[in-house]
């Protein structure tokens, strides 16, 4: 059994450490995580670049990993705390996006401005109990090599963007989207896809 499985194991040792690494109500991890343990942890590839004013809730019990040459800009919030996070080589994590785990990110991807990927949701069928309190459930957000999600869409847990798609401005993506797609509204719908025997992007009825 490893050392997270008998952490995980015993609920009173599960807290103690839960503490020392976040303190009580917060997101973020406690400075010295921050300083001494996670940058020895996880992953940030050769030209990658984290700007000074992203948030990264980022705690040593999940996986975070940036690739090389890729980009986290300002505002931005970056959280492994319910499910790793993995970002590929040559992309861009645009302005005041918010990035929950599990989410993984291929290569060459774009997030422009303002999106939310969450791959947490909260139970809520007890009526019982305040939503607050009861528990998360995850599903990993995958977003495939060469896509592009522009500003403000929301990519919600369990989703598939398929490789080389375009995710239009201010979509919210509900079910998954296949490769060499552009999906738009709320919910998303693929509105183009690739036409191999034509050689040109065409339009899809729905």
């Amino acid at each position: 059994m490893s050392l997270k499985e008998k952490i995980t194991a015993n609920p009173r040792v599960k807290s103690f450490v839960h503490w020392m690494l976040i303190a009580p109500g917060e997101a973020r991890p406690r400075l010295w995580v921050k300083w001494f343990v996670n940058p020895f942890i996880h992953h940030k590839g050769k030209g990658a670049k984290v700007r000074r004013r992203t948030r990264m809730d980022v705690l040593p019990f999940n996986n975070f990993s940036l690739g090389n040459n890729s980009t986290i800009e300002d505002f931005s919030t970056i959280n492994n705390g319910v499910g790793d996070v993995s970002i590929g080589n040559g992309s861009l994590i645009g302005m005041g996006n918010v990035i929950i785990g599990p989410v993984n990110i291929g290569n060459n991807v774009i997030f422009a401005q303002n999106i939310v990927a969450s791959g947490l949701n909260h139970e809520y069928r007890d009526v019982n109990v305040p939503i607050k309190d009861q528990k998360t459930v995850t599903a990993t957000i995958t977003v495939e090599d060469d896509c592009w999600i522009a500003a403000n869409a929301v990519l919600t847990a369990g989703v598939t963007i398929g490789k080389h798609s375009v995710v239009a401005g201010g979509a919210v993506v509900t079910k998954s989207i296949p490769p060499y797609s552009v999906a738009a509204g709320n919910p998303a719908k693929v509105i183009k896809r690739y036409d191999e025997t034509a050689g040109d992007w065409v339009s899809v009825k729905n």
